[in-house]
């Protein structure tokens, strides 16, 4: 598994204006158990700076992520007028993360655009193996939440590197916790729920770690910067260059 070490960051003092945007669009999908809501401070944000914004509520809980990826998220695309020929980003939350993968895997038709993961679970997270057979945890995460753990179970473990022809992918990994139980369970940094060094995957383009909780990732105006910052140059603001990746 690659594992990132910690990476520098650099905070912008005010959101940054996308240079070019013209026709493309930014499709956002959240984590598991929420809807829209959850990404409703991005799509302002990314609104603001003149991207098309398609937020999407989907059912995390009761359609497979396979499903979602070759049926679901294809006709919501369509649906919104996305054709083949128009330039696509993505930003997701956590499990959002997992489906755009999937996604992208089988579905090459638009052009490349942009795709930035916040706290993905690319490597699982050990807090759904103490917690997959437990009676609420598996009412609450559905089909889902079961298969996004370490194990040989896990779907994210089971898709492989980033493939070049999806486009670049940054990853924003957050490292608080308000959870000290959870944390407990997690080797190193961690936002409370994904270990800083399970959410990087090989392929990505940058990687940088904020100091926010797995929850509020989403929510904070530095997470806002550096999304925007990302789909308009490709990189992350930052005053020193990514770390390196090793094996772990």
């Amino acid at each position: 598994m690659n594992s990132p070490a910690l990476a520098p960051t650099f905070f912008p003092a005010a959101l940054p204006v996308a240079d070019t945007v013209a026709g493309e669009a930014v499709v956002l999908l959240h984590g598991l158990g929420l809807r829209r809501w959850a990404m409703a401070r991005l799509a302002r944000d990314l609104r603001a700076a003149d991207y098309r914004v398609v937020n999407l509520s989907y059912p995390s809980r009761t359609r497979p992520l396979e499903e979602l990826a070759a049926d679901w998220l294809p006709r919501q695309l369509q649906a919104a007028g996305l054709d083949a020929g128009t330039k696509v980003n993505f930003v997701t939350h956590s499990m959002g993360g997992i489906l755009v993968r999937l996604y992208l895997r089988d579905h090459p038709a638009h052009p490349p655009g942009r795709v930035v993961m916040l706290a993905p679970p690319n490597h699982g997270s050990e807090v759904v193996n103490h917690l997959r057979d437990f009676p609420p945890f598996r009412w609450f995460t559905g089909v889902n939440g079961r298969r996004l753990g370490t194990d040989a179970a896990s779907a994210p473990l089971a898709l492989g590197p980033w493939p070049a022809r999806a486009g670049e992918l940054g990853i924003i990994a957050g490292d608080r916790s308000f959870n000290p139980v959870f944390s407990a369970w997690i080797d190193g940094p961690n936002d409370g729920k994904v270990a800083v060094a399970r959410a990087g995957l090989e392929g990505m383009t940058d990687f940088i770690v904020l100091p926010h909780s797995h929850t509020w990732l989403a929510w904070c105006r530095d997470t806002s910067a550096q999304v925007l910052t990302f789909l308009r140059e490709g990189r992350f603001a930052r005053v020193t260059p990514p770390p390196e990746t090793s094996a772990g």
